[in-house]
């Protein structure tokens, strides 16, 4: 059984999805409109009932059934990705296996998360238990990226549906087919309601997402779209997570394993296309390491070949941004050890290592999201730390220190920091994954992931009745003293005056 989709209108228009690489239509989708995607969310919302009826081990039982059919089918996943993104196999595979992982550990740390758990009642109503659990929201729409298709929006998805929310989901329009795959799987291993649907399009589709009654909005993308999502929810006051761009440092320290170091900022930058919020956009190398540094990097970027190692960029748009930043760092006295000036083609942006790029240039200071990075030799780690600190941006950053990496770690003005390794943070289903400042706010994967996607409901019962009513017009002078006696004996022991 496929997904359930919004009902189509007469003369539904549509779109088509394209292979970044060559052109080639891979789908057409429709262009869903306001009206649908409000019966999308209705549909959703009966369905949220049933869903949320079923409790945790009832819905741990689905969830693991979409795991093994995704795991099963996993090289038709990367099918999909790699049409619609054009990145490499293996990197399609990654995204999927890390997706695996984040809905076996939602499913099976719900309970333990979100269950009803005991409270102290405290002295003055010690005659109460009190209680906190974690209900679902209801209907959650995510809006998804074209990045990491996969990924990124099961991030959101996942966890929500563990807490016992209904989805719409609305994918990239470049990345439509992905969010069809994942949505008519899920309804094969669920079929007895629409709890995941799928409406597409472009903007206004995602802004009718929503203004269309959802209890919360999960969004990855730009900061500038980031910023009208957030505008337009503050209309129905409608709770949003923005998980939007960055401008990503590593920091490299004296005592750093070089060889692992330069193999990080490579993968790091150039993977994906560049194309990652987390990747690796600014390098900070000890003054010490910088030209034995340098030179590991330059020796794998040699070997780093566009449509090979990487695929083309995803929207052509993005294209022009990497130009300009290029050409920005080279007019401000920037040098290109390799890429430059002709690293942007047709489809493809050639490996680019930037070298005494100014600090205030666009190359450092925007997020550029394409196959570049930039390396400056600092006179210490306090000036690393520094320069790393002065973006607008907070979302990830990477350390490699045998000796200070937590110490740096500690101090960087950032959502996540992984030491040693890039991006093992993304890979661990236990850590929160997030940034700060135009980075966005709010958290996916983890704990807090899921309470994310739920409401604390508190409960206090009195479970007999106490010689003192505090809560009464019964209450007398005496019951008052005695409390102030009570509070005084308890607190009051170091105040002064």
């Amino acid at each position: 059984m496929t997904a359930v989709e919004p009902k189509p209108a007469v003369a539904q228009e549509t779109f088509d999805s394209l292979n970044p690489a060559t052109d080639e239509v891979v789908g057409t989708y429709p262009v869903h409109t306001a009206e649908q995607v409000g019966e999308a969310v209705a549909r959703a919302r009966e369905a949220s009932r049933w869903w949320a009826s079923l409790g945790f081990d009832g819905r741990a039982e689905r969830l693991r059934r979409w795991t093994a059919t995704i795991t099963r089918r996993m090289t038709e996943l990367g099918e999909v990705v790699q049409r619609e993104t054009g990145k490499p196999a293996g990197d399609a595979q990654l995204e999927i296996v890390l997706a695996i992982e984040h809905i076996a550990w939602a499913a099976r740390n719900a309970r333990k998360v979100l269950g009803r758990k005991r409270r102290p009642a405290g002295l003055l109503l010690s005659n109460h238990s009190a209680t906190v659990e974690y209900q679902p929201l209801g209907v959650v729409g995510v809006i998804g990226p074209w990045n990491y298709p996969v990924y990124t929006p099961m991030g959101s998805i996942t966890y929500a549906l563990a807490a016992g929310n209904t989805i719409v989901f609305k994918p990239s329009e470049y990345t439509p087919g992905v969010g069809k795959w994942l949505v008519d799987t899920f309804a094969e291993v669920v079929p007895e309601y629409p709890v995941v649907q799928l409406v597409t399009g472009f903007g206004a589709t995602g802004a009718a997402l929503v203004g269309a009654g959802v209890d919360k909005i999960a969004f990855t993308g730009s900061t500038a779209t980031g910023k009208k999502i957030m505008a337009a929810a503050a209309e129905t006051l409608t709770p949003v997570i923005i998980e939007a761009g960055g401008k990503d440092p590593l920091i490299v320290d004296a005592d750093a394993d070089l060889d692992a170091a330069a193999d990080a900022a490579v993968w790091g930058a150039f993977s994906n296309s560049g194309q990652t919020c987390i990747g690796v956009e600014r390098v900070y190398v000890h003054e010490q390491v910088y030209d034995t540094f340098l030179k590991k990097v330059m020796e794998l970027t040699d070997k780093v070949k566009p449509g090979v190692q990487y695929g083309p960029m995803t929207m052509p748009a993005q294209l022009d941004v990497v130009r300009r930043h290029i050409s920005d760092a080279l007019a401000r006295g920037g040098r290109a050890l390799t890429g430059g000036k002709d690293a942007v083609g047709d489809r493809y942006v050639a490996p680019t290592v930037l070298v005494d790029v100014p600090e205030d240039s666009e190359a450092v200071r925007e997020e550029t999201f394409g196959p570049t990075m930039t390396i400056a030799k600092v006179r210490d780690m306090e000036e690393a730390i520094e320069k790393a600190n002065a973006t607008r941006y907070g979302l990830a950053s990477t350390v490699f220190s045998r000796q200070n990496g937590p110490r740096i770690a500690a101090r960087l003005r950032a959502g996540m920091t992984s030491i040693n390794a890039p991006f093992s943070f993304a890979g661990m289903a236990s850590l929160p994954f997030g940034g700060i400042g135009d980075s966005g706010f709010g958290r996916i994967h983890g704990p807090e992931g899921l309470r994310e996607f739920s409401r604390p409901k508190a409960v206090a019962r009195q479970r007999f009745t106490a010689p003192i009513q505090l809560t009464s017009f019964s209450r007398t002078e005496k019951t008052e003293k005695l409390v102030r006696t009570l509070v005084t004996a308890l607190y009051g022991r170091g105040a002064k005056g």
